[in-house]
């Protein structure tokens, strides 16, 4: 068990699907009594009846725009809230979120033990302490580690490295960028930082040369996916074979624009259900891309893995001064059932907007010119539409492509 941190990351695959929809439902009951907002969300649901996936795929998708309307409307947390709360803080929209004072609230534990993080060690925090919760949800995490953390928050890299010199920290946590800005800082105040070597980042993306640069000077460094909103959703192992998703979260792989599952391997929006008693997101939408991988990780964790973040699932674009969103693809598909995908395509023809959509369908006579009757209806917009073989667009999320350019 040293390389893993509990049992639950080994247990099989249909253990871990028969507990966690048997929280789930338990967890859906008793949100409806004690979150207002839950309980209007999903008045309609027999929580009994949500026995697997399929049956979690038919309710309602809450996305963070509506839940900026419902604070709104009734602050702080507009009714989603079902527990007491600590803290409460604000991200950009703005959107608030609680913060819990449980044992490790956010779940941030299991993520900074797979990236090497022991009792005893001591951890430099430099993720922000102010208004998001970034910095709570590591030192959470290394509590239920049983570390101990040095709050540096972001910003005063001189301090930073002096501190870091003085302290000798095995472990950082911060932005993937600004420990580089502290490793750089350390010779020109001749400090040695070669006591970090260990790191887990977040918050943007860490990409593959500056992993390697790490490496190089001896820190090795791996990355989690979380939300102020739902706390850790996937994390990295040392296997570095995509990300394991959290024990205490159901991860859905969405067309954009929609609450419908995709294949897997197929890109799309991730919808989070995340069982936190205090504050139960239900299908929550992050508006992120993602795709589920196939298989176990070499790891030895049993869990399901996504592939990290892939862009942004919101593609809304104006086209002659009307907004086009993905949700009104996904209705010109649903009104012709042929059609499996569809992607519009927006350019400039000369100096006006032009697009094209292409969709994915058997090819059968007329039916590009129904399916550029049907957008013309829905978009109040005419372009063209071509018919394209069944699995020929590319698989990146991308429903909206904006080719225009802007510079």
């Amino acid at each position: 068990m040293a390389d893993h941190y509990d049992a639950l990351e080994t247990r099989s695959a249909d253990e871990r699907e028969h507990a966690q929809f048997e929280c789930l439902r338990a967890h859906i009951a008793a949100s409806k009594r004690a979150a207002p907002a839950v309980g209007a969300m999903l008045a309609d649901v027999d929580p009994e009846a949500v026995t697997d996936r399929a049956a979690l795929a038919r309710l309602p998708v809450l996305r963070k725009s509506a839940l900026g309307e419902a604070q709104k409307a009734a602050p702080p947390l507009g009714g989603f809230a079902a527990g007491f709360c600590g803290h409460v803080f604000m991200s950009p929209g703005p959107i608030f979120e609680p913060g819990g004072v449980g044992h490790d609230w956010w779940r941030f534990g299991r993520a900074l033990h797979a990236a090497g993080l022991r009792k005893g060690d001591l951890l430099h925090n430099c993720f922000a302490y102010h208004l998001t919760p970034a910095g709570m949800m590591i030192e959470s995490g290394a509590r239920a580690v049983g570390a101990a953390v040095f709050p540096g928050g972001v910003g005063n890299t001189e301090a930073q490295v002096q501190a870091a010199a003085h302290l000798r920290p095995g472990f950082w946590a911060g932005t993937p960028d600004f420990l580089k800005v502290i490793l750089d800082k350390a010779p020109d105040l001749r400090a040695d930082l070669s006591s970090i070597t260990r790191a887990l980042v977040s918050g943007g993306a860490l990409f593959p040369s500056l992993r390697q640069e790490y490496a190089d000077r001896g820190v090795s460094v791996l990355q989690c996916y979380a939300t102020a909103d739902l706390g850790l959703v996937a994390y990295e192992s040392p296997a570095q074979e995509g990300m394991l998703l959290d024990e205490s979260v159901i991860v859905e792989i969405v067309r954009p624009g929609t609450g419908d599952p995709v294949a897997e391997g197929e890109v799309g929006e991730v919808v989070v259900t995340a069982l936190n008693a205090d504050y139960p997101l239900i299908r929550f939408a992050t508006g992120d891309l993602s795709a589920m991988m196939p298989g176990a990780s070499p790891c030895g964790r049993t869990g399901p893995r996504i592939r990290g973040w892939m862009g942004r699932a919101d593609q809304t674009a104006k086209i002659k001064g009307m907004f086009v969103r993905p949700e009104q693809i996904a209705t010109i598909c649903d009104r012709h059932k042929l059609v499996m995908r569809a992607r519009l395509t927006i350019t400039r023809d000369g100096e006006q907007d032009a697009f094209e959509i292409a969709a994915e369908a058997p090819d059968v006579p007329d039916l590009a010119s129904a399916v550029a009757a049907t957008a013309r209806d829905v978009l109040k917009l005419s372009g063209a539409v071509r018919i394209v073989p069944i699995g020929s667009l590319p698989n990146d999320g991308k429903v909206i492509d904006d080719q225009r350019k802007y510079d």
